[in-house]
């Protein structure tokens, strides 16, 4: 079962919070390439070193700040990789899924339901309301956006599953010994911590309520499906996509998209239908084509002592 996959005989609780100690610091020094770069644009240009969200996304180059940004996940995910393998001694694949191996065929799908999903809402909203839009496509600038999405976004994205719906899950799971409170307080840090992002300062804390009710959404896959396959293609395709379609002055990832938002964004029922509405549908057809059931053992249920059995057979 993955969310027990954590439970070995010599792991204790501290070790998640000093492993977790451990990937922010690689990811800090992921970040040493960005100040880097702007350092170096600021002494040359003489212009004042950025202290703001968005005078930073503005310094340099669209793309070169796309990758310099998501260089700090790749670091962070090699972060994760050595608290696993090192520190807490599981396999890979034991943080990734309780399958024998990573069902791609389960990624795949995930991705391609929610790509598609996010093509034809952006379609509709631009003919809807062609006023909010301009096109912004640039040829080059987009095929360079485009190789630099396709290749880093995803580790960006994984980084953030492994983080919070596979190491941490597992290791709140290991603290309390069910299943409800792994789901919730992961779901919490995750929202949270996005309370930094550019479109909370614009439109306020209400859209906490959408990063919250995400989180909620990618650990109920995770638990559901007993593995990372399918909020891994979500969370890709969602964060792909978007950056791919859509940019805004206002947004966490300011590229050089198809389409620039220029509307002055507002927390409405955008943010809340998400979150009643289309997240309930996805789990539905995702339930039927993997034949969930047990969903109430599996979101709240105890950690029985089965479940402990099973993981000393695999020590």
């Amino acid at each position: 079962m993955f969310i027990t996959q954590g439970f070995k005989r010599d792991n204790e609780f501290w070790r998640y919070l000093l492993g977790s100690i451990v990937i922010i610091a690689f990811n800090m020094i992921g970040y040493i390439p960005l100040i880097a770069g702007l350092a170096i644009k600021s002494i040359g240009s003489g212009k004042a070193f950025p202290t703001e969200n968005n005078a930073l996304m503005t310094y340099l180059d669209p793309n070169l700040t796309l990758f310099l940004l998501l260089l700090s996940f790749a670091a962070a995910l090699g972060g994760i990789y050595v608290v696993v393998r090192y520190f807490h001694r599981q396999t890979w694949r034991e943080v990734t899924t309780g399958r024998p191996k990573l069902d791609w065929g389960r990624v795949f799908f995930s991705f391609g339901i929610w790509a598609l999903f996010t093509i034809v809402t952006t379609v509709i909203s631009y003919y809807a309301n062609p006023e909010n839009f301009v096109i912004n496509f640039k040829p080059i600038p987009f095929a360079i956006l485009a190789l630099i999405g396709i290749i880093m976004i995803p580790i960006q994205t994984s980084t953030e599953e492994y983080v919070f719906r596979g190491y941490l899950m597992q290791g709140f799971a290991l603290l309390a010994k069910n299943r409800w409170f792994p789901l919730v307080m992961t779901s919490l840090i995750f929202g949270m911590l996005h309370l930094s992002n550019p479109e909370v300062v614009k439109m306020g804390p209400v859209i906490l309520i959408y990063y919250i009710g995400t989180g909620l959404f990618l650990g109920i896959l995770t638990l559901m499906d007993d593995g990372l396959e399918l909020s891994l293609g979500f969370h890709a395709a969602n964060n792909l996509v978007g950056a791919l379609l859509v940019t805004s002055d206002w947004s966490v990832f300011q590229t050089n998209s198809v389409l620039k938002d220029i509307s002055e964004p507002t927390a409405g029922l955008d943010v809340i239908i998400p979150v009643v509405i289309i997240f309930p549908i996805l789990l539905f057809i995702f339930s039927k084509k993997y034949n969930w059931t047990g969903w109430k053992e599996k979101l709240t249920g105890k950690i029985e002592i089965s479940d402990k059995e099973v993981i000393n057979e695999i020590v």
